[in-house]
């Protein structure tokens, strides 16, 4: 979707993807951290007919840039995948629910520091969020930071989780028989 949506503003070639999808801090929300993710997925949507070269190209002591353009069939594709995505919740497995389905693998002291460790990382996110947020809200208009705001939303309801959790397991109102 992030691929098709960049291609669907104006015909682009993979390196240009890469950069736009970071400078617009898409990877927070998009795993693209690997720049064979990007070719690969290119050559999925080429695969799938959703989008077809426009045109290659080389320049001096250069590689050769391919330059992609969005199908009809791509175009129609993305309009459907937004409309679901937005609409329908998907059934999502994140890795922190796992953990806490298995509570009780750790002792409960170390479960509290490690609860305690994560909340100051997600603090930290959420000042980070809110510093970027203000930053970018001065010049860029609301629609483009609403994915932002989203997760400086999720973010502060973890934290508010999170630090109960944590006082729950230092105080022992949440505790167990460790015995592995």
């Amino acid at each position: 979707m992030a691929l098709l949506s960049l291609v669907a503003e104006e015909p682009v070639h993979a390196y240009r993807m890469q950069q736009l999808i970071k400078e617009r801090h898409k990877d927070d929300v998009v795993n693209v951290a690997q720049r064979n993710s990007v070719y690969q997925t290119i050559d999925r949507l080429l695969r799938d007919g959703l989008i077809t070269v426009r045109e290659t190209s080389r320049e001096e002591n250069r590689p050769e840039r391919t330059v992609y353009e969005l199908t009809d069939v791509g175009r129609q594709t993305l309009m459907q995948w937004m409309r679901t995505m937005l609409s329908t919740p998907a059934r999502e497995f994140p890795e922190f629910p796992a953990a806490l389905a298995f509570l009780p693998v750790l002792p409960p002291g170390e479960a509290a520091a490690a609860v305690e460790e994560r909340l100051a990382s997600l603090r930290e996110r959420l000042a980070a969020l809110e510093t970027e947020i203000a930053r970018t809200g001065t010049f860029l208009d609301r629609v483009f930071l609403v994915e932002s705001e989203y997760q400086r939303t999720v973010l502060r309801a973890e934290i508010d989780y999170v630090r109960g959790l944590a006082g729950d397991l230092r105080s022992g109102v949440l505790t167990w028989d460790y015995r592995l």
